[in-house]
């Protein structure tokens, strides 16, 4: 069946079908190919893309910046102190005047309400580079990273490590269960995703013939595993509970002994970044304990880590595409 994704938001996954995530992945590689190639085909000529950025970024920010340009279109950045979002002017009323002045919108930031509200007002395609809850763009160039190393999204053994609340582990389980793979959360009991997401992502999984599994079993979790992927500890606004989420989260470090217990020597490390895996890291001298992988497994041959951070690129630019180009 045809896909048109002309003028749709992409602000989570859950509102798009197996299809049109498949769709995105295809049109990403092919971009990727042409881009490769030397070839520029300036879908986007003449577009005017707004970078809204709440949160400051490395890779959200200059692969949206370099898929404006690769495809002939003018990115604007947008930071905090650039306008009055929220501040001195309502969301709805800037989305109402940002609308009228550019094709396209992308937001990165705290509320996902915020990205929500955009969408609302602004009457033109607006995109998801990060909220609270959910962070689909980097799930987009997860899945192209799996499908470059193993060939296929469907029955691939996806471990997520970490946080089960995360807008990653939110963002993750809502793709995996639309793509029919087998979706595991490897967490301690407090940090378990909520009920109602995972009902709905249940009955994804149902109709995709995949599968769901939330556990702390570490062993249980990860036995068989194709890919192990992990996220920080503690983001931005969180530094006032990394003590407890060092408790809580210090079993479930990715290092050589979690990689041996999948039984698979082929299996793959993925981290959407930054990370936190070398003790003398600044960070991680102020929070002892902080580190969610090992830097033996950040810089190991099973690392894919800044091949998923290329493919920001190619994959924020099809989304891109797929919403405005003609």
């Amino acid at each position: 069946m045809p896909v048109n994704l002309k003028g749709r938001h992409f602000l989570t996954l859950k509102d798009f079908s197996n299809q049109e995530i498949e769709f995105l992945l295809d049109l990403s590689v092919k971009l990727k190919k042409n881009k490769y190639a030397g070839l520029r085909r300036k879908n986007l000529e003449g577009k005017n893309i707004a970078l809204i950025f709440e949160k400051p970024s490395t890779r959200t920010r200059c692969a949206s910046i370099v898929a404006c340009i690769d495809e002939g279109a003018h990115g604007e950045y947008l930071g905090k102190n650039d306008i009055q979002l929220g501040k001195k002017e309502t969301i709805k009323d800037t989305a109402r005047v940002i609308g009228r002045m550019f094709d396209g919108i992308l937001f990165r930031g705290f509320s996902h309400s915020t990205v929500d509200e955009l969408a609302l007002y602004a009457g033109v395609p607006v995109w998801n580079g990060l909220t609270d809850k959910f962070h689909p763009t980097q799930v987009l160039a997860d899945f192209l990273t799996v499908l470059e190393n193993k060939g296929y999204l469907k029955g691939i053994k996806f471990a997520y490590v970490g946080d089960g609340r995360s807008n990653m582990a939110n963002s993750l389980m809502v793709g995996a269960a639309r793509m029919g793979m087998d979706f595991r959360i490897i967490t301690s009991e407090a940090l378990y995703p909520g009920k109602g997401l995972v009902k709905k992502v249940g009955e994804f999984a149902t109709e995709s013939n995949g599968k769901l599994t939330i556990t702390s079993d570490i062993q249980k979790g990860v036995t068989g595993a194709d890919v192990i992927y992990t996220d920080v500890w503690a983001s931005m606004g969180e530094e006032s509970s990394i003590a407890e989420r060092i408790k809580l989260l210090r079993p479930y470090q990715v290092n050589q002994d979690m990689i041996e217990k999948t039984g698979n020597p082929d299996v793959i490390f993925m981290h959407c970044l930054p990370s936190f895996h070398d003790p003398g890291m600044a960070f991680a001298r102020q929070y002892p304990g902080i580190c969610e992988v090992t830097n033996e497994i950040f810089e190991s041959e099973c690392s894919k880590v800044f091949d998923e951070a290329e493919n920001r690129v190619h994959t924020i630019k099809a989304v891109m595409v797929a919403t405005l180009a003609k």
